[in-house]
């Protein structure tokens, strides 16, 4: 009974995407650091992609074993099934450790996966809720559940989106879903269910911090009253307290990181603009063109990640124009390439791993939002934390032009006013990040407070 009250155990369930396995999966190292057993539950087509020391991994299924989402092919379909065989499964797996030595506590899980509590009520154990997107993204969408407005919101050029306790929202900073509930009705129905059951949830984590989103976080707390426990980061990049811990430990795709950092070692410092729009957004050809073409106007060293099925976009003998200057990689290890000291900005997706991730390393950030919750983290990067530019959109074409960009990369890249004050508050939230998860810092006691918890009732 001692090793029991000294080691809690804590399932986390991930949504399996990349975006989503990697905060859940490093909060599980943090957890395991402090002395909670820590179990990741991922579907079987992604879990023979997840290797942490310390995290222990277990198959649940989706219902789609082979070949997971692309398996399903619609979003629904995978969605419906996920939640009748992940049930199951998940429930099974509780089960089969409740006669073990090391019984089970607690299910964190994506709150994209509400059905995750049901399991945990069902079996008597704390259930609690952990939101992938920034404060204020969860804060719109608890507003729209709890009917503060309704769908589709009809918001004129000039006039902003009012909401208690946040900033004056646009219709360029707004999710997409909001403006057109029609244009992925699947998404925006997970996005609501998060919402569905979470007033039954033990806790509620989010991947932020008080510096950066806390007072957000208040204002909208009678509806989310979340914890924040990030930046959700691997720990060599903040307070180095997890030895050893310089990447997620899961990855769906074989990266390229030695080809990345042998040639980054040839550039000066701060030379280099790194592009990456994430594993999941795909670039017209026209937008992949202009941004071609910016790049050869900047006569800046770049490296920019096309994956392989993208790179028929690029202009015809772009890649041999650029020998030298440029490198175009198909994936590569995103978060050593932005702590590299040859890194000057970051042009980016603006998904919220990607922007806490530039967060983190104070590296300043072109934002080149493309759907979804990104519009609101660009608005953030450019107005209010003021750590990058966010280009502005050719309306006819909607998309960044080339001499808009080139305007921006030159604004962050180049000596001048702009980027002294970019830089400068780029670093000063690198320093707030590191704070908060280190020792005595915001979200390392709300960390320690869970796992007071967690023992005291083990």
């Amino acid at each position: 009974m001692v090793g029991k009250r000294n080691e809690p155990h804590v399932i986390f369930v991930p949504y399996p995407s990349q975006g989503h396995i990697n905060p859940l999966l490093q909060f599980a190292k943090r957890l395991a650091s402090k002395g909670v057993k820590a179990t990741i539950a991922t579907t079987k087509y992604t879990v023979k992609s997840i290797h942490s020391p310390n995290i222990s991994v277990e198959a649940i299924s989706d219902g789609f074993d082979e070949g997971g989402f692309s398996q399903a092919q619609k979003a629904d379909v995978f969605l419906k099934s996920f939640k009748e065989n992940g049930s199951r499964t998940l429930s099974q797996l509780v089960k089969s450790y409740e006669n073990s030595t090391h019984p089970i506590s607690c299910i964190v899980y994506d709150a994209f996966l509400p059905w995750a509590l049901d399991v945990a009520k069902k079996h008597g154990i704390y259930g609690a809720a952990f939101f992938t997107n920034s404060a204020t993204v969860c804060a719109v969408f608890a507003h729209i559940h709890h009917s503060t407005f309704s769908l589709p919101v009809k918001i004129e050029e000039n006039e902003p989106l009012l909401l208690p306790g946040l900033p004056c929202l646009y219709p360029l900073d707004v999710p997409g879903f909001i403006r057109d509930p029609d244009s992925y009705p699947a998404y925006l129905a997970m996005k609501m269910s998060q919402f569905s059951n979470v007033e039954n949830a033990d806790w509620i984590f989010g991947n932020s911090f008080q510096q950066l989103e806390g007072e957000i976080a208040r204002g909208v707390s009678k509806f989310w009253p979340a914890k924040l426990i990030g930046p959700i980061v691997p720990s060599s990049y903040l307070d180095g307290r997890i030895e050893g811990d310089k990447g997620y430990g899961a990855s769906l795709w074989k990266p390229l990181s030695q080809e990345c950092l042998n040639w980054l070692k040839t550039k000066p410092n701060q030379s280099v603009i790194y592009i990456s729009f994430g594993s999941m957004v795909s670039l017209t050809p026209k937008q992949m063109k202009e941004i071609a073409y910016a790049l050869i106007g900047s006569n800046m060293n770049f490296l920019w990640v096309v994956r392989e099925t993208e790179k028929c976009k690029l202009p015809k003998r772009f890649i041999e124009s650029t020998n030298g200057k440029g490198l175009i990689v198909s994936w590569c290890n995103q978060l050593e390439t932005l702590a590299n000291e040859a890194i000057g900005c970051f042009v980016t997706h603006c998904g919220w791993n990607s922007t806490l991730e530039g967060l983190s390393l104070g590296v300043p950030m072109v934002a080149m939002p493309q759907w979804s919750d990104q519009m609101t983290d660009a608005k953030f990067i450019d107005e209010i934390w003021k750590i990058g530019v966010r280009p502005k959109l050719d309306e006819l074409l909607g998309i960044v032009r080339r001499e808009e960009l080139l305007f921006c990369l030159k604004e962050v890249m180049e000596e001048g006013e702009t980027s002294y004050v970019i830089r400068r508050n780029a670093r000063k939230w690198r320093d707030l990040a590191k704070k908060a998860v280190s020792e005595g810092g915001s979200s390392d006691k709300t960390i320690n407070e869970f796992v007071y918890i967690l023992k005291r009732n083990s």
